[in-house]
């Protein structure tokens, strides 16, 4: 394995870390966007704002974890991608600013029209923003940025493939955030809400792998480098994808708990991991290779460096956030 083949594993190593945390994080936005009113969904939102008031800012590390290493690693994929598909990377970042300042204040204006306005650009936001994200990396599999940069601004992204990656991605994430919060709930003792968001993440999980096999047609037609390869050497990420979905349903019917969360991750993981497999050795489908767009050796030294000294540091950093917050022993 080369040395840009390494960073390119570190970057989507990055980009799983987001699609999880991050996933889960905006999907949460999207059952508290559809919670109902301010009565009917109060103690929703409330468990939604528990769960994630003490990790919602360190999800984002990932996103800058990803943006640096592109940049840094792959300069001249990194030149292409932002002079083409600027406009759906600005409307995600226009939204990740919206969704936290609404997350933010929400809880601390007292007046409720305010509040009100606070929650729903918090949830419009955590809606809107994965999708722009989803149409990036759809516009990117769909081989609609061109190596040079500088393509189409808006017929590079208003596509099907473009398209449909965005709602799988809202799909996706709130799959992952009502699992998640599923299990909150329980450790939470409130046997309600337990069974609220279980209800939401059995409609949720058959949503999405709906989606994910929609996707397979969608790429047959919109991108076939990619879905002969998801087809062929990809396919046992495929299958693992499936049958962790499929034990999601499975518990999920039977009212069980246990591996919930392994399980859904492992689903969402595994068509990551496919998906790269499937794009390889590309950074960009069929225009750009990993090879051709590394930055010279010592800046991928540079990079696997950091990330060594990362992996030491902030990962046990995050980790102790995480099971903190799982102990619920860091206040709102």
């Amino acid at each position: 394995m080369s040395k840009a083949d390494v960073a390119a594993v570190i970057l989507w190593i990055g980009a799983t870390l987001y699609a999880v945390f991050g996933g889960a994080d905006f999907g949460a936005g999207f059952w508290d966007l559809i919670a109902g009113d301010a009565e009917k969904g109060e103690r929703p939102r409330a468990q939604i704002q528990r769960s994630l008031t003490p990790v919602w800012e360190a999800n984002h590390v990932w996103l800058i974890f990803i943006l640096v290493v592109l940049w840094t690693a792959f300069p001249e994929a990194f030149g292409a991608v932002m002079t083409t598909l600027y406009v759906p990377i600005a409307l995600a970042a226009v939204g990740i600013v919206l969704r936290g300042a609404g997350f933010a204040f929400r809880k601390s204006i007292r007046s409720l029209e305010y509040q009100r306005a606070m929650g729903a650009a918090f949830a419009l936001s955590s809606v809107l923003t994965p999708f722009f994200m989803g149409a990036v990396v759809g516009a990117i599999a769909d081989g609609n940025v061109p190596a040079a940069g500088n393509g189409d601004a808006f017929s590079s992204w208003l596509q099907p493939l473009p398209l449909f990656t965005g709602a799988l991605f809202v799909a996706s994430g709130a799959y992952l955030a009502a699992v998640f919060l599923v299990v909150d709930s329980r450790r939470s003792g409130a046997a309600d809400l337990e069974s609220y968001f279980a209800r939401r993440a059995l409609a949720a999980a058959l949503v999405a792998g709906a989606f994910a096999v929609a996707g397979l047609f969608v790429l047959h037609a919109d991108s076939s480098y990619i879905y002969d390869r998801l087809t062929d050497e990809a396919l046992p990420l495929v299958v693992v994808s499936a049958l962790c979905g499929l034990g999601v349903l499975v518990q999920l019917l039977r009212g069980a708990r246990r591996g919930l969360r392994p399980l859904a991750i492992g689903a969402v993981v595994a068509v990551i991991w496919g998906w790269g497999v499937a794009q390889f050795p590309y950074l960009l489908p069929t225009s750009l290779k990993i090879s051709q767009s590394a930055a010279p050796g010592p800046t991928l030294d540079a990079v696997m460096i950091v990330f060594a000294i990362a992996a030491v540091v902030v990962l046990p950093s995050l980790g102790l956030l995480y099971w903190l917050s799982q102990k619920e022993l860091l206040g709102e």
